[in-house]
């Protein structure tokens, strides 16, 4: 028989609920797949992005599309165009405009490195990824140059032979 405890025990406290993985920069909150089979990805950079309240909870809830997104520099300053942002679901006459063109928050070095490497001729920037840090929006942009199909196909039988090859050491294993 168990002895009575002289003291009381307090129950424990309820456990905090988990933060949402986006919003805490676990996930990122949108990734432009097509980026690397489109183009060859050289060098990347973070930036941060000038959004609105409602961009920036509309991305918390994952409502962003980097699809047909490009990076532009003009008069010293980047700038994200075509990046949809879908509109807040709690937004009343406040929401934004869903393909409003974004400032890109960078150094003023930055700028000048991207500028001279976007002049080269078949290079672009390309954001590829959303995401947060500390609380605040995040753009991935690598500078790119496009593919041929002949380039996507190469890629496409050298990602399927590893996939293979991974295959056959993985039954060489088991046996």
């Amino acid at each position: 028989m168990a002895r009575p405890s002289s003291h009381p025990v307090k129950p424990a406290p309820p456990k905090p609920k988990p933060r949402d993985p986006v919003a805490s920069g676990s996930r990122d909150a949108a990734v432009n797949r097509a980026a690397a089979h489109n183009y060859f990805l050289l060098e990347k950079v973070e930036a941060g992005l000038a959004l609105r309240g409602t961009e920036v909870k509309s991305i918390r809830e994952g409502r962003a599309n980097l699809k047909d997104a490009y990076g532009l520099i003009r008069d010293g300053e980047a700038f994200l165009l075509n990046a949809h942002i879908g509109a807040y679901s709690h937004g009343s006459y406040n929401n934004h405009d869903a393909l409003r063109t974004r400032k890109l928050l960078l150094h003023q070095e930055e700028i000048r490195k991207l500028t001279g490497k976007t002049q080269q001729k078949g290079l672009t920037l390309i954001p590829t990824r959303l995401y947060f840090r500390n609380g605040r929006v995040k753009c991935e942009l690598a500078v790119a140059r496009g593919k041929q199909d002949w380039d996507k196909r190469e890629t496409e039988r050298r990602r399927e032979a590893d996939r293979e090859a991974r295959a056959a050491m993985a039954r060489g294993r088991k046996s």
